[in-house]
């Protein structure tokens, strides 16, 4: 991408979520309709603006983005119910309940027990969604067919790294 196209475009982007809407009732695809109304505020430097991208590389990438960024909220709301049912579960140590199977009841345990149970699974959960949001933290920025016909992949390697995210590959 020429430098003075990077800063205009720096400096212009914008786009208008109406304006969307009219082109994609129109052209029918959804990231069309962005870069065109990216481009009605750039000019003819928007050219560059999605070069050699396929609108795949874009909302695959961008959702990797969402991904990521919704992880971390919700791991650290996990983690804040964990600390709290752990708190709560020595709170109730000695609560005695009844204890259910089947929907029925069993033999006596105590509140604290469930909460411990329950925080627990909240542990299970955290490990986990971090471990599967990982695995969906990928970008890739290769083109239609995946050739990287219009972009080294030596810059896909370092837009990846600069975004957090890994390379599907």
């Amino acid at each position: 991408m020429p430098k003075a196209a990077a800063k205009a475009i720096r400096e212009k982007a914008n786009f208008k979520v109406e304006r969307i809407h009219e082109i994609e009732a129109e052209v029918r695809h959804d990231v069309i309709a962005f870069t065109t109304s990216v481009a009605e505020f750039v000019g003819p430097e928007s050219r560059w603006f999605h070069y050699g991208l396929t609108s795949n590389d874009v909302v695959d990438t961008a959702q990797a983005l969402l991904i990521a960024q919704a992880s971390r909220i919700i791991a650290a709301d996990l983690q804040k119910l964990a600390e709290v049912l752990k708190r709560r579960a020595w709170e109730f140590k000695d609560t005695p309940m009844v204890g259910r199977t089947h929907g029925i009841h069993a033999e006596p345990i105590t509140f604290g027990f469930k909460l411990a149970n329950w925080y627990s699974e909240v542990q299970r959960e955290h490990c986990a969604i971090r471990r599967r949001c990982g695995n969906m933290r990928v970008g890739k920025l290769s083109g239609a067919v995946g050739t990287l016909a219009h972009l080294a992949p030596e810059h896909e390697e370092k837009i990846c790294a600069r975004l957090g995210l890994r390379l599907r590959r």
